[in-house]
Formats: C-alpha cells, sequence, structure tokens
C-alpha cells in the first residue's frame, strides 16, 4: 500500500518547513509514504525549500491556476504515481498532521471511500462568529445537495482511496472542497468523517483578502455548485415565486373587474401575465438544467474511464518534476511508479 500526501502550494516559502516538518516518513498499514507538492505558479523558492526538506514529488504548474486546478492536478499525478490513498492538506499547517492516521483509519478498515477532517469549527478561537455561522450555513447547504452527513464541508484535510480519486473531477475555478462532496454524494461513493485537531494561526488566507470577500465568495460558490448539481430544484423555487407573485396583480385585477373597474387595472393583468410567463421560462429552464446534469454525468463517467486508460498505458504526470531523492536510487517517475504497482499487485497474487 502507498499513501501520497499532497500540498497545494503558493508562494509557501516561509510556511512549508513547519509543515513538512510535521508530515510522518512511516504509518501503520502503507509500506511507502511519499509527499508530493503542487507548485501553483509560485514567484519564491517553494520548490527549492520542498526539496531541501525532503519532498518526493513535485507538480510544478507554469502560472497561478488556482486551489482548485492545483487540487486536480495533484490527484492525478498521484494516481500516475501509483498511490493507492491520497491525503490532501494545506501547505500553511493549519490542520495537524497528527490525524493523519485517525483519517486515513476508515479507508484501511474498508468503511469509507473518500474521509474529510471535521475541525469543530465552532470552537477554532480565531473563527469569528459571522465565519462559524456562515460555515455552519454553507455546510447545511451542501449537505442538502450531497445528501451526506459531512460536518466540515470546506475541510481541505482529506484522504481518498484510489476509486474515489479516479472519480473526481473539479471544474470550479475557485475551490475543490464542496464541490467534491457533492459529486462523491451523487456518485455514491462512501464518504466519512472524523475530528481533527487544528494549529494555531500562523498568516492570514491567501483565498480570502477579508471577510466581505469570503462571504461573497462562499455565497456565489455555493449557490453556483447547488444550481449545477441541483437544477430542477433551484429553478422549480425560482417559478413557483415568480408564479406566487404573479397571483397577485391577477387577483388585484379579478377584484376590481368583478366590481365593475376592469378597464381602469389592466395594467395589473398585463403585469401578472409578464410574472406568469416569467415563471414559465424559468421552470423550462430547471427542466433544460436537469437534462444537462445528466449529460454531465456521464462527461464525468467517461473522464473516469479516460483516467482508467492513462494509468494501464502508464503516461506520465503532467508537469512533473522529481523532488528529494533518497542517495543510490533513481528518481521516481509516472512509468516507474506504475512498474512498482504491477510488482506489488503480482506479489499479492
Amino acid at each position: 500500500m502507498k499513501l501520497i500526501i499532497q500540498i497545494p502550494c503558493w508562494d509557501e516559502e516561509a510556511q512549508l518547513p513547519a509543515t513538512l516538518a510535521d508530515l510522518p516518513r512511516e504509518l501503520p498499514g502503507f509500506d511507502v509514504v511519499e509527499w508530493l507538492i503542487i507548485d501553483d505558479g509560485s514567484t519564491d523558492r517553494t520548490i527549492e525549500v520542498a526539496r531541501e526538506n525532503g519532498v518526493h514529488h513535485i507538480v510544478k504548474l507554469t502560472n497561478n491556476k488556482g486551489l482548485a486546478a492545483g487540487f486536480q492536478a495533484g490527484l492525478d499525478a498521484c494516481l500516475k504515481l501509483g498511490a493507492d490513498v491520497i491525503v490532501n492538506t494545506d501547505a500553511d499547517n493549519q490542520y495537524s498532521a497528527l490525524d493523519i492516521p485517525a483519517l486515513v483509519a476508515p479507508i484501511l478498515a474498508g468503511s469509507a471511500d473518500m474521509v474529510i477532517g471535521d475541525r469543530e469549527t465552532d470552537q477554532i478561537e480565531h473563527f469569528s462568529p459571522l465565519k462559524k455561522r456562515l460555515q455552519k450555513f454553507g455546510s447545511s447547504v451542501v449537505r442538502a445537495a450531497s445528501d451526506t452527513d459531512v460536518p466540515d464541508t470546506t475541510s481541505g484535510f482529506r484522504a481518498y482511496n484510489r476509486e474515489a480519486a479516479l472519480q473526481m473531477a473539479v471544474v470550479s475555478k475557485y475551490t475543490y472542497t464542496l464541490e467534491t462532496i457533492i459529486q462523491a454524494g451523487k456518485l455514491l461513493v462512501a464518504t466519512a468523517h472524523v475530528p481533527i485537531r487544528t494549529n494555531a494561526k500562523t498568516r492570514e488566507s491567501k483565498l480570502f483578502p477579508s471577510m466581505g470577500a469570503y462571504v461573497r465568495r462562499n455565497a456565489v460558490a455555493i449557490t453556483r455548485i447547488y444550481a449545477q448539481y441541483e437544477p430542477l430544484k433551484v429553478f422549480s423555487f425560482m417559478a413557483l415565486s415568480l408564479f406566487a407573485l404573479s397571483l397577485i396583480p391577477f387577483i388585484r385585477f379579478l377584484v376590481a373587474y368583478i366590481g365593475g373597474e376592469g378597464a381602469g387595472h389592466v395594467q395589473s393583468l398585463i403585469f401578472g401575465a409578464v410574472l406568469f410567463n416569467a415563471a414559465v421560462v424559468v421552470g423550462v429552464l430547471g427542466i433544460i438544467g436537469d437534462l444537462l446534469y445528466s449529460q454531465r454525468v456521464m462527461a464525468q463517467r467517461t473522464f473516469e474511464k479516460v483516467r482508467r486508460i492513462e494509468l494501464e498505458l502508464k503516461i506520465p504526470p503532467s508537469h512533473y518534476e522529481p523532488g528529494a531523492q533518497p542517495t543510490g536510487q533513481p528518481p521516481t517517475t509516472g512509468a516507474n511508479a506504475g512498474q512498482k504497482t504491477e510488482d506489488r499487485e503480482a506479489v499479492h497474487t
């Protein structure tokens, strides 16, 4: 069994050494534990610092593509490097690496394919009351959309087995945390969560320059993702709301018409008709969106099959660079990793 711990990085020269210092080199249940960083267009010495601190693999993106793209590139590289389990953590050392054994335990036990670390955000001191409430609300929306019971849906401390990682396909340009949970729920990936500890805050978030930006971006992300995966529910609600509003001018015109003053309230009839037509159009958009969602599921399954074919053909990871290697050992490439995976399978059979 091979575990790869991946860390998306963007200008993390200062924070990376402390984060790496806590990561395990060995772990019960795994024959090999390796580290991988995804350098998201850093302009500092992130890559050099990673090699100096013993990182095995580096995915170097040519420019800053965002956290979601970096996460997806990391998953792809880990799979091609032969990972059986992938753990994702953050470069700012927010999550306690001491909880990695607890994070992978449900996967090793065979009871889960994907495990999310629950930070128990109500107990995090540096989170403001507004941020705590938003975390709760956002997580409840994602749980409703995904049919899962994950309490901390924005947690980036998570583990995937090989099958779950193969099915993840992030299209968001902003965040992967919410979308992957919804995907897991829709694709019936067995999902679990475990309580984890967090470390003291070391710096301000690079994703959110202010609380206003945090609220705005999360609200947009949650709304967009929910509408993307539950279009019929979203547009049906909007259509019913517009239909209910259209009844107000219609009733006003009807009352006036019965009273013999209908001619003076034609504008109410016109306004009601406009709202009614809008309700019909929005309702149709919901049906179209639901049909498009079916196509999205088919596209996602096709993407999974393409991934499996790439692994079978031993196609190396994109933007890959070897990291620090033990003395006397050749660099691990995608092809070498695939060969090692075959060797392990041959031994088991």
